[in-house]
């Protein structure tokens, strides 16, 4: 019998992703969060225009960065989900010695 030798690709793992790095999903969460919080904050700051844009690529980059890489291989909004739904199920157990 002959063997049957199957190359697997150096790439086959890219599929669903952003520059094979960051998951779609991740993305588009990121643009979500920064676009609006960036508009908002340049309307707000009270500085002149350099210093809004310095504060605001900061802190954009920041929250940016956080939402595309996610926390613990999950998207920054199933981890926020994740997180309430144990906040609000979590119960206090006591130890009434015997």
């Amino acid at each position: 019998m002959e063997e049957i030798t199957v190359v697997i690709p150096v790439n086959f793992t890219d599929a669903g992703r952003l520059f094979g790095l960051f998951e779609i999903r991740n993305a588009v969460e990121a643009v979500l969060i920064c676009v609006p919080l960036a508009a908002m904050l340049m309307r707000i700051l009270p500085f002149g225009i350099l210093m809004r844009i310095g504060i605001v690529s900061a802190v954009s980059v920041i929250l940016g960065g956080f939402a595309l890489i996610g926390i613990g291989d999950m998207s920054l909004l199933e981890f926020l989900k994740q997180y309430i739904r144990f906040k609000r199920q979590a119960k206090i157990l006591t130890y009434k010695g015997v």
